[in-house]
């Protein structure tokens, strides 16, 4: 009897190890899963898993309105049209949803908005539209952008009311008002905007397909009516749809579209994803659509230029200056983008420093981001900093003492800075990072009307086709203020979709 318990335990004790042996088997497996999926998901993808799209075989032959890419203005346009009854899809030729607006750092800017009431700050539309026609250098499509700004401010109101509240507010070069509305808690305006529009298109149950690359948009009689894609690179399918809104974003990836339309751009990194290669253009330009400002391309100026990383301007409005190799500041930080990288490539090393300190990183939380990539450098006292950064210690000290004393008084008396002055830099530890100069944004793409029609040549409108986004070009003129091209996502984006939903509606 004994014998045979002994050999039950050790039988027992056998199992015991086994299973203990293959549990820690599944573990070691899982651990090397998930960091396989970390190496594999690149920091833009937080939040849009695998498991928030629609899988393959759910892919019908025909929809009410087929929306090509699903960044902010996709995502918008097809929330609008199942407000209006439609039966929309989504289709994104990369892995993941969210494109360039993923990498949104800055903010949406709005004006008259219900938060910027609550908040004590006056604005208006027409103060909003006469600045950014000045950043613009008088260029803009006038139409599109007097609908624009008459539109931001219930935009902000829209995305509040789907759970996605921008309420903290900042303020970005050429802007004399705080209009650049933030999310809470002052993080990075993108992966927010796309988490909160995936979790909407989803409880909508509008379905979103990935790694569906449309190569072509039909037509016929002179109306669009649907799609050629491809599927994970090899199945091809014709889906049939009354109206097309394209939203593919611009070409500030595809550096031959950039050598070719601005040559002297050619060796410059580039901030954008590597799906922003101009495909919707090309398409449009096939059914007779007509481009505009194609040469007008934005330089963003601070950009980290080993991983091609947008530093965003939050940090600037928050306080944060500029500093050459010198350790002296050589402009006002706030002017409009193609000015300050203008500054900066003047300089003689053509680079420069983003010196900021804890209380900025306090209040501009994508500093946090900046930390964890291994941008920041750090120093106890501005001498350990310069030292970090291989500045004279006593110009950057003298630097900082001098715009500390002007901050007290509200006067840049050097470069006439009036804006991101709320709070001087003298809270340690301080922080600088290397930057100079990137390509950012296309400012050029089709033109449309205000109903985000897609038009020809002669200013007729393509039928059943609609543009949104990055790769309509006009609204921005010769240059992009900082926070708009959030603020017109979301505002064109919408539009496209009503617009689409009421022509389906009216030719059916």
């Amino acid at each position: 009897m004994k014998k045979k318990l002994v050999t039950l335990l050790f039988m027992m004790c056998g199992l015991v190890i086994v299973l203990a042996g293959c549990g820690g088997k599944e573990k070691e497996v899982s651990k090397k899963d998930s960091s396989k999926e970390k190496a594999e998901t690149s920091e833009a993808t937080t939040g849009a898993s695998e498991t928030s799209y629609t899988a393959l075989d759910k892919l019908k032959d025909s929809y009410d309105i087929v929306i090509v890419g699903s960044g902010g203005a996709g995502m918008s346009a097809a929330l609008e049209a199942k407000e209006k009854g439609m039966n929309p899809v989504i289709l994104e030729k990369m892995p993941i949803a969210g494109g360039n607006t993923m990498k949104s750092s800055s903010g949406m800017n709005a004006s008259e908005t219900k938060f910027q009431k609550e908040q004590g700050i006056e604005d208006d539309n027409d103060l909003f539209y006469e600045e950014t026609l000045a950043g613009g250098h008088g260029t803009n499509d006038k139409e599109l952008l007097r609908y624009f700004v008459d539109h931001s401010g219930e935009a902000i109101d829209w995305l509040d009311s789907i759970g996605i509240r921008l309420n903290n507010i900042t303020i970005t070069g050429g802007m004399k008002e705080k209009r650049t509305h933030r999310p809470e808690d002052g993080s990075a305006v993108g992966q927010y905007l796309v988490n909160g529009l995936v979790k909407n298109v989803q409880k909508q149950e509008i379905p979103l397909f990935v790694n569906a690359d449309v190569t072509n948009i039909t037509e016929k009689d002179g109306k669009v009516n649907g799609v050629e894609v491809t599927f994970d690179g090899k199945e091809k399918k014709t889906i049939k749809a009354d109206a097309v809104v394209v939203t593919t974003g611009g070409f500030g990836a595809n550096m031959e579209m950039i050598s070719e339309t601005n040559p002297e751009l050619k060796d410059y990194v580039t901030t954008n994803q590597k799906g922003s290669t101009g495909d919707g253009i090309k398409m449009i330009q096939k059914l007779g659509g007509v481009t505009v400002d194609m040469n007008e391309i934005q330089i963003h100026p601070t950009v980290q230029q080993e991983k091609s990383y947008l530093i965003g301007e939050v940090v600037r409005g928050e306080g944060g200056i500029l500093v050459s190799s010198d350790g002296q500041r050589f402009v006002n930080e706030l002017d409009t983008r193609d000015k300050v990288s203008q500054a900066i490539n003047q300089t003689p090393d053509k680079y420069a420093y983003l010196v900021f300190d804890a209380g900025v990183a306090e209040r501009a939380k994508a500093v946090e981001q900046y930390k964890q990539q291994g941008f920041v450098k750090e120093g106890k006292t501005l001498a350990d900093l310069a030292k970090e950064i291989n500045v004279p210690s006593e110009k950057l000290e003298s630097t900082m003492t001098k715009w500390n004393e002007d901050v007290a008084t509200k006067t840049d008396s050097m470069y006439g800075r009036t804006t991101g002055m709320d709070h001087d830099l003298s809270k340690g530890p301080f922080y600088a990072i290397k930057i100079a100069p990137g390509i950012h944004y296309t400012m050029g793409g089709v033109k449309i009307n205000p109903n985000t029609e897609v038009l020809t040549q002669e200013g007729t409108p393509i039928k059943g086709l609609y543009a949104a986004g990055e790769l309509v070009g006009g609204l921005h003129g010769q240059n992009r203020i900082g926070g708009n091209s959030v603020a017109e996502i979301i505002i064109f984006g919408r539009q496209a979709g009503e617009q689409s939903a009421a022509f389906v509606n009216t030719n059916n």
